[in-house]
Formats: structure tokens, C-alpha cells, sequence
């Protein structure tokens, strides 16, 4: 707090009421320095607990696509770095009547399964072995059929400003009264401006551009935990049930874009527990973030059962539908005008090159010096056209 004399004071309440104004002054700012003054920062122990755990996220997809389980370990919830991930295990999804599948270790933490088409009347676990020999296993869990997606709908929220998506799906023969939704959203965006040019170091040359680099498309994967349950209907049927919210400046709506909806039905105890994770996650995102309560699932370690372990193995059927919105939501990307340079300064200068510019003082060169105004690659996308892509 800056220092105030005592004039000053007086002068702001006036002669007359100088003191009167300086007593009442200082009840007020006396109480605020005691309370600012005992504060004192507290951090919990376990915030700062230099220990970690296992985290592991997958389930073994039944009939459907590739199975993924990826395994990386707990952090603080202070800590801001990047999750560690889990390198060299050994993961088999085991059934009780003896067949076993092996994972593909694939990088970054991730183990992928081929399709398979196993038996869905047996039960399965999972068995982790780490690099370090540590092993662990999950319970058994009997595989939960997934009906179809009945459709998945989309209508904008004008208060919201965004585009929403929905998902609809029934079960008459009520096998499963819990669900789980994922999604894969593509979208697709352009620069700024057009590159046609490039520079060729080597032969200090400049060179058309091989390439279209301003027409990229880019899939995200979903993040959030989206839960839905009709065990308190009267009917085992989901009627437009949110799954993603799209803000049209996120100008992912601008040109054309598409969602893959992922169904999954879940037991009541995976259920409960994703429901569990999710109330901890609100504010941190996934099950890798940093998370401020334990929520421990079925995996638990074979030499200590009291090492904790988290994260839910399940095996499912999965359902899924695709959908593209061509809503024209959005504004087409601004950048700062392209700069003009000499033809003697091309291999001098940064940037990226867009076409030629003829004036009459003879021919230069028109840069932009953003690559995200002139390359779609600087945006995280990718200028290789989708298989599924309309």
C-alpha cells in the first residue's frame, strides 16, 4: 500500500472533519491490513506429493473397430507439464475361457488391439505388465452389447452462439441402461492466402510450390466425460442427449464439417464410476489431467493391493454414426496485408513466399511473414484429404 500522510488525508475529508475522516479511514483500511496480513498461502500435503500412479484409460472394443488403451501416470494438481507416459508394457486382454489378445505398443503411452471379432457371451480383464516387471490386473467384466445410434441431430443455440449436437438412441430389449459417448470432429479450413512458392536452399532457387498448402482438414479427438443413464425412464430410450458444443468462432463451421458419434453401453459399477470421475474432472478436463480427489477403479496391483491404481477397464460393442454440417458459420480468416521484397532478399529474409509481384521497377516477390495466414499445416491439420471426406 502506498504511503499517505497525514495531510493528505485531512485534505480529502476537509479542515473541519479531518480527524472524524481520518478515524473512520482508519477502521477501515486498520480491519482489511489484520485479515490481508493473516492470510498465509497452505498447501496440502498430498498437492505436493512427489509420488505417482498408474493411470490407465481403455476398453476392449467387441466386433467393432481397434481397441486402445493408453497408460500414463498421475500429477500433482499444481503441475502444468505434459502427462509422463508409460513406455514398454506388455498388455493382454485375457477371457476366461483361455483366449488371450495382445496389444501393439504404438508410442506416447498408446497400445492398440486390431479389430477382433471375440466372444461376447465370456468374460475378460486386463493384464499389465511395466517395464519395470510391476504387473497388474483388472476384474473380470462381462461385455455390455451397445444397440445402434438412431441418428445424431445438430441445431444452432443463438443465446449460446454455437451449434449443438445431440444423439438419439433406444433399446427395446433394455440390455443396458448406461451410456458412454466419444466423437472424432473433422473440420475443414483454409488460409488467409494462396503460397504457390517455395524456396529451394539447396539450389538457392525459388521453385513452385508442389503442394496445396491452404486447403487443410484437422480431427480432434473429444475430452470431456459424456454420460447419459434411462434407469429413471420408463422407457429405455435417449432423446437428444448433448454430445459436443460448437462455437461458431471457432470458424469449424466455416466450410464443412463432420462427426464421428461413438456409442458405448457400460455396466452400472463403470457407470458409476465414470460418473465419479467426471464430477472430479469438471474443472481439469480427462482422466490424465490432474485430478483433485482419488477415484480409483477396477485395476489393482498383484504384488501390494494397496498401491493405488486408477482407471476402469470395460468391454463393449460400440455403435457409431457420422454426420456433416455445411452451416457457412463463421468468418473467413484476416491477416496482415503480404509484404513485398526484392528478388536479391528471398534467401534472406523468413516468411513465406506467395506469388510474384510485377511492378515497373521490375519483378519482386509478395510474403507473408504468418505461417499460420499462409500454411493450414501451422494450424495442427493436415493438407491430405480425409478417406471419408464428401
Amino acid at each position: 500500500m502506498k504511503n499517505t500522510s497525514y495531510k493528505t488525508i485531512l485534505s480529502k475529508f476537509g479542515d473541519e472533519q479531518g480527524v472524524t475522516g481520518l478515524l473512520k479511514y482508519l477502521m477501515l483500511i486498520v480491519p482489511a491490513f489484520v485479515i490481508y496480513s493473516c492470510i498465509e498461502p497452505f498447501s496440502p500435503p498430498e498437492v505436493n506429493n512427489v509420488e505417482t500412479y498408474l493411470v490407465v484409460d481403455g476398453f476392449l472394443n467387441i466386433g467393432g473397430d481397434s481397441s486402445t488403451v493408453i497408460l500414463r501416470n498421475t500429477q500433482n494438481t499444481n503441475d502444468d507439464t505434459p502427462p509422463v507416459t508409460e513406455p514398454g508394457a506388455l498388455i493382454v486382454a485375457e477371457s476366461e475361457n483361455g483366449e488371450s489378445y495382445t496389444f501393439i505398443e504404438m508410442g506416447d503411452g498408446v497400445y492398440k488391439l486390431p479389430p477382433i471379432n471375440a466372444n461376447t457371451a465370456t468374460r475378460y480383464r486386463l493384464s499389465i505388465r511395466r517395464l519395470g516387471g510391476r504387473e497388474y490386473l483388472s476384474d473380470y467384466v462381462q461385455v455390455s452389447i451397445t444397440p445402434p445410434i438412431d441418428s445424431v441431430s445438430y441445431r444452432l443455440d443463438q443465446g449460446q452462439n454455437a451449434m449443438l449436437i445431440y444423439v438419439n438412441t433406444h433399446d427395446l430389449n433394455s440390455n443396458s441402461r448406461f451410456y458412454r459417448w466419444k466423437f472424432e470432429e473433422t473440420y475443414e479450413y483454409r488460409t488467409a492466402y494462396y503460397s504457390g512458392l517455395e524456396r529451394d536452399f539447396e539450389k538457392r532457387q525459388v521453385v513452385s510450390r508442389p503442394e496445396d498448402v491452404s486447403l487443410c482438414w484437422r480431427t480432434l479427438e473429444s475430452r470431456d466425460i459424456k454420460l447419459g443413464s434411462t434407469v429413471k425412464l420408463s422407457e429405455n430410450i435417449i432423446k437428444e442427449v448433448p454430445v459436443n458444443v460448437i462455437r461458431i468462432e471457432s470458424n469449424k463451421l466455416l466450410f464443412k464439417y463432420s462427426i464421428l458419434v461413438k456409442q458405448y453401453s457400460l455396466s452400472r459399477e463403470a457407470f458409476e464410476y465414470w460418473t465419479d470421475l467426471a464430477k472430479t474432472t469438471q474443472g481439469t478436463g480427462t482422466l490424465f489431467d490432474p485430478q483433485p480427489s482419488q477415484v480409483t477403479g477396477n485395476i489393482k496391483s498383484k504384488e501390494d493391493a494397496r498401491e493405488l491404481v486408477f482407471g476402469y477397464f470395460s468391454a463393449s460393442t460400440e455403435a457409431t454414426k457420422r454426420i456433416f454440417i455445411n452451416e457457412r458459420l463463421g468468418s473467413y480468416p484476416r491477416c496482415s496485408p503480404p509484404d513485398t521484397i526484392e528478388i536479391a532478399d528471398v534467401f534472406e529474409t523468413t516468411g513465406v513466399l506467395l506469388s510474384y509481384y510485377q511492378d515497373p521497377t521490375g519483378v519482386s516477390y509478395l510474403l507473408s511473414s504468418s505461417d499460420f495466414c499462409s500454411d493450414c499445416r501451422a494450424q495442427g491439420g493436415t493438407i491430405r484429404r480425409p478417406p471419408f471426406w464428401q
